[in-house]
C-alpha cells in the first residue's frame, strides 16, 4: 500500500497522509469521449464529432461578436416640460425611482404623469401605500379618472382595527404583482411616500428585481414614489426632488425659503410650490449619468 504526503499552508506545515486506496475523486473530469462522442483528444474537434447534447446546449449561446447594444426605451412626457427637457421623459418598460421628503413636489410630478398618460388614451393605475391621494387634486390636475385605477392599501378591516406599517406595504407588493402580470397598463405608480423608510427598506432587492424584470419589453411606466431611494441599481432613472420655495396667499411668489423659520402672526392659504429636481441615477444614455438641477412651480387649484 502507498502513501502520498500533502502539505497545505492551512495546517501550518504539518503534513497530511492520505491512502491512495481511500482517496475518492471529489470532481470527477470528464474524458474527451464523453465530451466529444468518439473524439480522441489528440483528434481535431469539428461540429460533426460534437455530442449532440453538448451541441444543443451550444446552440442557444450567442457568440459575442453577434452580441448587440440593447435599444434605448421609448420616452414620454411626463407633463412638465422643464422635467422632460431634463430627463427626456419617462422611460417606458422601466423602474423610475422619484424620492423627496414631505412637501417636495412628488405629488405634484405623479398627478403630471397621470394626466399626461391619460390624455394619450392610456389606462393607468395607483397603488397608494398611506391611503393619500386626493381625488378632488386629481380632477383639478386634469387626470381623466375612468382611466385611472386607485387601489388603496392602507384601509383597515375596521376603523378602530391597529394598523402597522407592513400591512400597507405587503399589500401593496401583492398589488403590484398582481397589475404587473396583468400588463395593459400605460403607467403603474406605486406610492411609498407616506411609509416610514425603515418599513419601506424592508422590501428586498430581489422584488425590485422582479418588478424590473416584469415590466421590462412592455409598454408600461413603472414608477416608485418614495422618501429615500431604496431599489438600488434595479432603477433605471432615480429623481431627487427639493421644495425651495413657498407661497402663499399674501406671497403668491413663493418668496419665502423652505429652509428658513416661517412663522407668520396669522393664518396663512398656502398657494404653490417652487421645486428642484436632480438626477442622481440615468442608465439611458450610454455614458455617465449627468448631475444637473431644473426648477418648476406648482400651484394649487384655489390659487387660480
Amino acid at each position: 500500500m502507498s502513501s502520498a504526503v500533502f502539505s497545505t499552508s492551512a495546517a501550518q506545515g504539518r503534513p497530511l497522509i492520505f491512502d491512495d486506496e481511500t482517496v475518492a475523486v471529489v470532481c470527477p473530469q470528464p474524458t474527451g469521449a464523453e465530451l466529444f462522442g468518439t473524439a480522441r483528444p489528440w483528434q481535431r474537434i469539428s461540429p460533426a464529432n460534437v455530442n449532440p447534447a453538448l451541441k444543443a446546449k451550444l446552440a442557444g449561446v450567442t457568440p459575442a461578436s453577434r452580441l448587440t447594444e440593447r435599444p434605448a426605451p421609448q420616452m414620454v412626457s411626463c407633463g412638465i416640460p422643464e422635467m422632460d427637457a431634463l430627463t427626456g421623459g419617462l422611460p417606458r418598460g422601466c423602474l423610475t425611482e422619484i424620492c423627496g421628503p414631505a412637501s417636495s413636489g412628488r405629488t405634484t410630478l405623479l398627478l403630471s404623469a397621470l394626466a399626461a398618460a391619460t390624455r394619450r388614451g392610456e389606462f393607468c393605475a395607483v397603488v397608494d401605500a398611506g391611503d393619500a391621494l386626493d381625488p378632488q387634486s386629481i380632477a383639478a390636475a386634469g387626470v381623466e379618472l375612468d382611466r385611472l385605477l386607485w387601489v388603496r392599501c392602507a384601509e383597515a378591516s375596521h376603523p378602530a382595527a391597529p394598523r402597522s406599517s407592513e400591512q400597507p406595504l405587503e399589500q401593496l407588493l401583492r398589488a403590484a404583482d398582481l397589475l404587473l402580470e396583468s400588463g395593459g397598463f400605460g403607467l403603474i405608480a406605486l406610492d411609498l411616500g407616506d411609509l416610514p423608510p425603515q418599513a419601506a427598506r424592508r422590501v428586498p432587492l430581489t422584488t425590485w428585481f422582479r418588478f424590473r424584470r416584469a415590466v421590462e419589453h412592455t409598454p408600461t411606466v413603472l414608477l416608485a414614489i418614495e422618501r429615500q431611494s431604496i431599489a438600488g441599481s434595479c432603477s433605471s432613472l432615480l429623481i431627487k426632488l427639493r421644495a425651495v420655495r413657498i407661497g402663499s396667499a399674501e406671497n403668491p411668489r413663493g418668496d419665502q425659503p423652505v429652509s428658513s423659520p416661517f412663522a407668520p402672526t396669522h393664518a396663512q392659504l398656502f398657494s404653490g410650490l417652487k421645486t428642484t429636481a436632480e438626477i442622481l441615477r440615468s442608465r439611458m444614455d450610454r455614458k455617465p449619468a449627468r448631475s444637473a438641477e431644473i426648477a418648476f412651480a406648482s400651484k394649487t387649484p384655489w390659487a387660480g
